[in-house]
């Protein structure tokens, strides 16, 4: 499991990986500074989350569409939900996305079913937070499901995460040692 970290300004981290290799392990030992830390970020390790521009972090403070909007943004926000243990909203909004992509009958039953036995039945331990109505409508559909099975639900999590979740990010040292950051190396270049 990633985490995101938190550096003082001249901090090193160094990192152990294990690796088995037939009959031994071996240890391998990397050093990160808060030079090249960056570089290795949880916000970056994604390849379709390339790294945010200045502009782009500094939009996302202006709007939860626009963090919303870019690959980098969710990814960041992702990782401050996983430090509030509430991922699991940004999981579930990210399957829905996909879902809705989706043409064919059969794989649209399959997501669908995934999604729900993950997020939105009582027994998982990634259940999202949806009022009674909207799971009884789910409940109903799931019978034979759209790309669309989940969009009530999908908005209510995506307003949990604006009005709840959002202002804190905005508010969190994630936010603002990214921002500072992105600040420092637009005054080097």
């Amino acid at each position: 499991m990633r985490r995101a970290l938190s550096l003082p300004k001249r901090a090193s981290v160094y990192i152990f990986i294990l690796r088995e290799e037939k009959d031994r392990f071996l240890v391998m030992k990397f050093k990160f500074t808060t030079n090249n830390i960056a570089a290795f970020c949880p916000f970056f390790w994604s390849p379709l989350s390339p790294t945010p521009t200045l502009e782009e972090v500094n939009a996302w403070a202006q709007s939860f569409d626009k963090l919303m909007l870019t690959p980098a943004g969710r990814n960041a926000f992702r990782e401050f939900l996983r430090t509030e243990f509430s991922e699991e909203n940004m999981l579930f909004w990210m399957a829905c996305e996909e879902l809705k992509k989706e043409a064919n009958k059969n794989i649209i039953e399959e997501k669908a079913r995934i999604i729900y036995e993950d997020y939105i039945s009582i027994l998982s331990p990634k259940e999202v937070s949806l009022d009674s109505r909207v799971r009884e409508v789910i409940n109903r559909n799931m019978v034979e499901p759209s790309q669309h099975i989940f969009d009530d639900a999908q908005l209510q999590i995506y307003t949990l995460m604006h009005r709840d979740s959002y202002p804190r990010f905005m508010n969190s040292t994630v936010y603002k040692e990214l921002l500072q950051s992105l600040s420092g190396k637009s005054v080097e270049a």
